[in-house]
């Protein structure tokens, strides 16, 4: 185990995502002593690096397996996981996701290829001021947090990135393999949060829609049973 990777543990910072500015707080003493310490651990192996200036202790000296959503985190702060990523996290497509894609509060698509965490995607919508994390919670995942999309956010957002306009309720159904019982666990609140959220009206009238689509149906049902 390198010198740093020692001083890393010995911090209680073994599962943890460090970046420049906490390696410098850490190690102490000039930039070129702590590029020095950082090469060796690199050259060693005992430590990762996510991108430039953000490392992590390999897994051999952690505690805990880091999941791919908290590298999302610290390799774009202000971003959210969503898409995909968070309908499958919350159980919402069956299928697997190997990309780990967020939204971005820049302007430009970002790609980062890792060679432990996989892939990841970052996409700029866009969201009305002030209103970025309506329907994102901070959760914790292990000793870490990640901001991820509720569902609904989450399928939202994915209609806003393809341009999806609605054909009505069998795209989200069959085309995107949303269970029903998924969509009857709504209520008014959810879609009420996210109308002020994106400026495009497309995005607005599909989620008025699937909203007529949902909600007096469910009524309706109630009234029969």
């Amino acid at each position: 185990m390198s010198s740093l990777a020692q001083q890393i543990k010995a911090a209680g910072l073994a599962d943890h995502i460090l970046s420049e500015r906490q390696l410098g707080r850490l190690l102490g003493g000039g930039d070129a002593r702590r590029y020095g310490l950082v090469n060796r651990a690199l050259k060693d192996g005992s430590l990762l690096r996510v991108k430039r200036g953000t490392y992590l202790l390999d897994s051999r000296y952690r505690s805990e397996m880091v999941h791919p959503f908290a590298i999302a985190q610290s390799l774009l702060p202000g971003s959210y996981v969503s898409f995909e990523s968070a309908l499958a996290y919350h159980g919402w497509i069956p299928e697997g996701v190997f990309v780990t894609a967020s939204v971005s509060p820049g302007r430009k698509t970002l790609h980062y290829e890792t060679p432990e965490f996989g892939a990841f995607e970052f996409h700029p919508l866009a969201i009305a001021d002030y209103r970025f994390l309506n329907g994102v919670d901070r959760i914790p995942i292990g000793k870490l947090t990640a901001f991820i999309a509720q569902p609904l956010r989450a399928l939202m957002d994915l209609v806003a990135l393809r341009k999806q306009p609605w054909i009505g309720i069998d795209w989200v159904v069959q085309g995107m393999r949303v269970e029903e019982d998924r969509l009857a666990a709504l209520h008014r609140k959810d879609f009420a949060k996210l109308q002020s959220v994106y400026k495009h009206k497309a995005v607005n009238a599909f989620l008025a829609a699937l909203e007529s689509a949902i909600l007096p149906a469910r009524k309706q049902s109630s009234a029969h049973d």
